[in-house]
């Protein structure tokens, strides 16, 4: 497993693969990794690409990018939650002192179960978990819930975290806590079967699936125990993580009159099901497929290039939409339009509908 801390490298209300060109998007992200993030962006080497990424492992020049958390106050203005470093863990495992000091950002997990179990993601490969519309718990074949969560810290230094990403009924929701606490972690997992052909598809979803039994939850060291065969390529158990520093929100008397919780997010969603991510494929070569391979321990994987936090902390790129978002605002970035009524999503396809779009590469093949 590797796990690695992305500080921010710039937040922006673009989204190269659901509005590619819109300069602006619909609503605000906050993205890490490579700087070849742009408004649009091929499908090819991204890697190529760029000069420096904002993570912590030298060869990632992935794109990563969720939406941002908004403070709603009582009296309808709106100021942008800060996210909080993630704990490097305790040595020896996790031990990490990058991640720690991170300006911003998330942190990337990637799964495999071992050398040859997994096969790493091709140039120009990109997918899409969520559904930005969503506002009701998602309707489909699968329960999602150990793949999109959030939770909440019961005291300072992540106080309540105990067990592992969306898996503990106490802490972790669907839905955006409706109570004040030390801090919201947002956790994030892809899907974990490739159809092997198309980099993308129409949906940013269809290529990829889900296993027969499936979604995996997070253990660190699994991804599928049997894929569909329209979709046989086991690739790797991609997981973001965010922290958002909400405790400086938790006055009662800011907080709205029924009781209601007061984050939105930058979707302009207050119930969170909104909850999505995008993920551009851009690592270096084939050093993604070596980590898979190396049996590496978070942020300890040797023969793998890393850089300072220092140095990640360098890499920036230009914001296009150049809006005010600091402070407090009268209306979120860009105001975004609201469904008319709740809606559901099947979020993925059914374990054996095939994707409908053609991607301009091959990838290579599965186990």
């Amino acid at each position: 497993m590797l796990r690695f801390g992305c500080h921010q490298l710039v937040i922006d209300r673009i989204d190269p693969l659901v509005n590619p060109g819109s300069i602006p998007s619909q609503h605000q992200h906050q993205i890490v990794g490579g700087d070849a993030f742009n408004a649009s962006m091929p499908l090819s080497d991204i890697s190529a690409l760029s000069t420096c990424t904002s993570c912590s492992y030298s060869d990632d020049f992935s794109n990563y990018w969720t939406s941002n958390l908004y403070f709603r106050a009582r009296n309808g203005t709106y100021k942008r939650v800060p996210h909080k470093p993630n704990k490097g863990s305790a040595p020896p495992v996790f031990e990490d002192p990058f991640t720690p000091r991170t300006n911003g950002g998330l942190v990337a997990y990637y799964v495999s179960p071992g050398k040859g179990e997994v096969t790493a993601f091709a140039p120009g490969f990109r997918m899409f978990f969520g559904d930005a519309m969503l506002r009701s718990e998602p309707q489909g074949p699968w329960n999602l819930s150990t793949q999109t969560c959030f939770r909440c810290f019961t005291g300072p230094d992540f106080g309540g975290d105990f067990l592992r990403p969306c898996q503990d009924p106490l802490v972790d929701t669907m839905y955006l806590p409706n109570k004040p606490c030390y801090g919201i972690r947002s956790n994030i997992l892809f899907p974990t079967c490739w159809d092997g052909v198309n980099l993308d598809s129409p949906d940013h979803k269809s290529h990829v699936a889900y296993p027969v039994e499936g979604p995996h939850i997070f253990d660190g060291i699994g991804t599928a125990e049997q894929c569909p065969p329209s979709h046989p390529v086991k690739i790797p158990q991609l997981m973001l993580e965010i922290i958002w520093d909400t405790e400086p929100f938790n006055d009662p008397n800011e907080w709205p009159e029924d009781g209601s919780q007061p984050f939105v997010l930058s979707t302009g969603d207050a119930t969170g099901y909104s909850q999505h991510a995008d993920y551009i494929f851009g690592w270096k070569g084939d050093s993604l497929q070596v980590g898979m391979d190396a049996g590496c321990v978070a942020a300890n994987c040797p023969g793998m290039a890393t850089q300072t936090v220092e140095e990640a902390a360098l890499c920036k790129v230009p914001e296009l939409v150049g809006e005010n978002y600091e402070g407090w605002l009268e209306t979120l970035p860009g105001n975004p339009p609201q469904p008319p009524v709740t809606t559901t999503s099947n979020q993925q396809p059914l374990p054996t509908g095939k994707g409908k779009g053609k991607g301009n590469g091959k990838g290579k093949g599965g186990h």
